[in-house]
């Protein structure tokens, strides 16, 4: 009964995956080689977090 207001943390992560993304590509677009790869990083860290949602939702 509770859970139906509980926030679903992979909605939360593809959102902000999209987020920095988005961000990144924008940094690319103006030229800032560097800031571009280091959003691009932090996309990468939160896809690895998203995957491993993914797969504990799976599991269990």
């Amino acid at each position: 009964m509770f859970g139906l207001f509980r926030k679903d943390p992979v909605k939360k992560l593809e959102k902000e995956y999209a987020r920095k993304l988005e961000l990144a590509r924008d940094l690319q677009r103006k030229g800032d080689i560097v800031a571009y790869s280091k959003m691009a990083a932090e996309a990468d860290v939160v896809l690895k977090q998203l995957e491993a949602e993914e797969r504990k939702r799976t599991e269990g």
